[in-house]
């Protein structure tokens, strides 16, 4: 990589909101000689691909205490084709809830100074909103005009910056152009000079006709001076009133939508690009905020059933199974979640393979293999493999992380093997099965190991229920991330529904791909909010004390 390449890149993170410059944030351009921080959504971003690549960042451990961090970023999916985020119904909805919040988020007016985990905490709220007051215009026969709920623009662009996958100020531009034209919000006014230039973002699609608030196209203006503020529509939408109605999407019409992204200076449209994505399909999940708070309660009088349940639950949540991964390997027994996921994947692969159901058939003298047969083959033989590794890794006498399983289960298998060894390579079994005895073995016998493998998967199921799950939901870190579930609002459960329905929708042509939403959460930043609540709450049991400081 070049240095252009490298400084090039760099100004994308910066465009990004990944970083930015420590002596002045309010700079967008990288300097060769700046010095720079990650921002809070960097710091989210790096802590997932740390968290899902399984790297070891104790070094970075002061970084995630010492600075604010991201809680919920929101994802937008993005086209294949050309990566522009793909635009519907469904991710407007979910994008402006989350961008104005459950409340209208007026910055509260305190005297004493605000440290920065309570000035991100503010924002994070949603964008920031304010009153408007418009001075009587008698010339044009307007009076004095008061307007509530309003924000500038400049403030909408960096608060989805900062909170969403976007990945500039031209995307933010974008979508904001797309709350004006499903009618959420509307300007307010651009006091900017007739000699200052402007940047006019302009997005057209169909409109279904009739009452509909949806116009077949919205502009929104990135000027310092311009003003928006929520409209009636935008107000219902977000659901401020407290009421929660069936039909939650601004425009019940489930046509496409298409899309044409611009930039206009002076006023004055540049391009012609359009793009047609289909309506987003809302299917119904149990999200994890309803497992959890449904069945945790429920515990205190179900017993071990709910333990069961809340296994369950742990190992199809991709955050809190790393979590209890993390907690397992704490307590020296991580090789019963690792045994339990590997046995998982090797029964999905075995079920979706036709060889399952065939024996070891020998090919006729002076016949060949099909490249099917071969292939067929070939599968059979990476099983069997799978099924050796399993076994010398997890129950063979002394194995790198052997099992602490029920002794009969582990005769039982080892009697099978040693008796199938035995008959196939005439040679007494030593404990550990050989990659060359995967040719020798057929789909019955690998069946019958498969039949072994469940056996001792349910053995292993209930013992992290009954003996790991109880200790689990009693550490901080379970606590913190229940308590961010608890507080669960109906912004992303909604934006829950969104993702969870199948990946090809009825009625969508295999060319089509389909928009959607998702939030991740800040296992960090979800652990120190969870400890600067228990210290508020211990401050107020005591007082004369004041909480401590993140």
């Amino acid at each position: 990589m070049t240095r252009d390449m490298a400084k090039a890149m760099s100004q994308h993170f910066m465009d990004a909101r990944l970083i930015e410059n420590a002596t002045d944030p309010t700079s967008n351009l990288f300097k060769d000689r700046g010095v720079y921080v990650l921002t809070p959504k960097g710091l989210h971003v790096l802590e997932r691909f740390i968290s899902k690549n399984g790297i070891n960042a104790d070094h970075l451990q002061q970084v995630f205490v010492t600075q604010p961090i991201c809680i919920k970023l929101l994802h937008l999916e993005r086209r294949s084709a050309d990566d522009e985020i793909i635009v519907s119904q469904s991710v407007i909805t979910a994008l402006f809830r989350r961008f104005v919040g459950r409340q209208p988020n007026y910055p509260p007016q305190a005297s004493n100074p605000v440290d920065q985990f309570q000035r991100y905490n503010e924002r994070a709220k949603g964008v920031a909103l304010m009153d408007v007051t418009e001075r009587p215009q008698p010339l044009l026969g307007k009076g004095q005009q008061h307007h509530k709920c309003c924000f500038a623009a400049v403030t909408a662009l960096e608060w989805l910056c900062d909170f969403t996958s976007v990945v500039g100020r031209e995307e933010a531009a974008e979508m904001a152009a797309q709350f004006v034209r499903f009618g959420l919000i509307t300007l307010v006014s651009d006091k900017r000079k007739n000699n200052d230039s402007a940047i006019i973002f302009t997005v057209r699609g169909s409109a279904p006709g009739g009452n509909s608030v949806v116009s077949q196209h919205g502009e929104f203006r990135c000027t310092a001076k311009a003003i928006y503020k929520i409209t009636d529509e935008g107000r219902r939408l977000a659901h401020w009133d407290g009421s929660r109605g069936t039909h939650d999407s601004p425009n019940a019409s489930t046509s496409n939508l298409v899309t044409e992204r611009s930039s206009v200076e002076d006023s004055a449209e540049n391009g012609d690009k359009k793009a047609q994505s289909p309506e987003a399909k809302i299917h119904r999940r149990i999200s994890m905020a309803e497992k959890l708070n449904a069945n945790y309660e429920a515990g205190e009088r179900k017993g071990k059933e709910s333990n069961t349940d809340r296994l369950r639950y742990i190992l199809e949540e991709p955050a809190l199974r790393s979590l209890f991964r993390e907690f397992l390997r704490g307590n020296f027994c991580e090789e019963n979640l690792s045994f339990w996921l590997d046995v998982q994947d090797f029964k999905r692969k075995f079920n979706i393979t036709s060889s399952a159901m065939a024996v070891n058939t020998t090919p006729r003298s002076g016949s060949r293999n099909t490249p099917g047969q071969a292939a067929m083959e070939k599968h059979h033989e990476s099983l069997i493999n799978t099924a050796f590794v399993i076994y010398n890794t997890y129950l063979a006498p002394s194995s790198q992380c052997e099992l602490n399983i029920d002794h009969g289960l582990r005769n039982e298998l080892a009697k099978y093997l040693e008796d199938a060894v035995t008959t196939l390579t005439g040679k007494a079994f030593q404990g550990r099965v050989e990659p060359e005895h995967a040719t020798s073995f057929n789909a019955t016998q690998l069946q019958k190991m498969i039949q072994l493998y469940e056996r001792i998967q349910i053995h292993v199921f209930r013992l992290m229920a009954s003996d790991s799950v109880p200790k689990f939901i009693k550490t901080p870190k379970f606590l913190a991330l229940r308590n961010w579930v608890e507080d669960f609002d109906p912004t992303e459960n909604d934006i829950h529904l969104l993702t969870s329905g199948p990946a090809q929708p009825p009625g969508l042509s295999p060319a089509e791909e389909m928009g959607g939403a998702y939030i991740t959460v800040s296992q960090q930043a979800s652990e120190r909010e969870h400890r600067q609540v228990q210290a508020a709450v211990a401050a107020m049991a005591t007082p004369g004390t004041v909480p401590a400081s993140p």
